[in-house]
């Protein structure tokens, strides 16, 4: 099977699930969170990539221990064998049956099944895209990092054909000079803060289009005190108004929009006339 990102998000919104789909016994980062998310209708699995200290590459949110392990101490210290060993907890923080994957079972298990996003790409770069090489899966995949001179450099030189999205905040400087680079530029991931950034615009989405790329948003939250899409989120779509949360970003003409309740989201979307894009973002020849 292959896959075309520009022709996928031509014909309708593409959907991420973040970290799978998780609640009661079901953790996130887990085989099981994401075949959840694959039944619910997702186009995109988004996964946190961390590593032992004796260098394999696991699925794994850093910093995280305590909240998904009860454990106090960094898998980053630790080997593969004692992290196999760990079990994720549920919501009430009791053991599951579920442990931690490594990131070869993970690509194994989801090749040819579902574009994945590689969060936390800028950890370990070179791993990471060794990893997506063996398995033969560059065009599943899309990586974003901040678009530092770090990572850029990275990219150029070890994976210049791997997708990637620049994650930007507010306004976006690099485009231009990114388009100039020997890097698979498929779109940016916008963080705003005001329906008024620059990134939130009607003109920046039409720039972003008439170069063919994609923009990325997101209705999850991470702390409800400072909201990445100016609070259009999950939460008020759910307990306050659709329209207000995921209708908005719909009709901004987003591409991708990366949700914790892909189900409903796309439910809301059908029902709605936004899932299926009657008029392409942009057309074929600009691809």
């Amino acid at each position: 099977m292959s896959f075309n990102i520009y022709e996928s998000a031509k014909e309708k919104l593409l959907i991420v699930a973040h970290r799978g789909v998780f609640g009661g016994n079901i953790p996130c980062n887990t085989t099981a969170s994401y075949e959840v998310s694959l039944k619910q209708g997702a186009d995109m699995i988004e996964t946190d990539i961390s590593m032992t200290s004796d260098g394999e590459l696991i699925v794994f949110h850093p910093g995280k221990e305590s909240a998904h392990l009860c454990l106090d101490r960094s898998l980053r210290e630790m080997t593969w064998e004692s992290v196999a060993s760990l079990r994720y907890v549920n919501i009430d923080n009791v053991p599951t049956q579920f442990g931690i994957m490594r990131f070869d079972d993970f690509l194994e298990h989801f090749k040819d099944r579902c574009f994945i996003n590689v969060d936390k790409f800028w950890d370990h770069p070179e791993a990471i895209y060794h990893a997506i090489e063996r398995h033969d899966m560059i065009d599943q995949i899309v990586v974003k990092a901040p678009p530092t001179d770090a990572v850029l450099r990275v990219l150029e030189d070890i994976a210049p054909t791997l997708a990637y999205m620049p994650v930007v905040k507010r306004v976006f400087e690099q485009h231009r000079s990114l388009l100039k680079r020997n890097i698979n530029y498929v779109g940016a991931e916008v963080l705003f803060y005001d329906d008024e950034d620059e990134v939130a615009s009607d003109a920046f989405i039409q720039m972003m289009h008439r170069d063919s790329k994609l923009v990325w948003v997101n209705s999850i939250i991470y702390d409800c005190q400072r909201q990445i899409a100016a609070g259009h989120s999950d939460d008020v779509a759910l307990t306050v108004s659709e329209d207000a949360g995921w209708g908005w970003l719909a009709d901004k003409g987003f591409d991708l929009i990366q949700t914790d309740w892909p189900m409903m989201l796309i439910d809301y979307l059908k029902r709605t006339g936004k899932y299926h894009k009657t008029i392409p973002n942009f057309t074929k020849e600009q691809i």
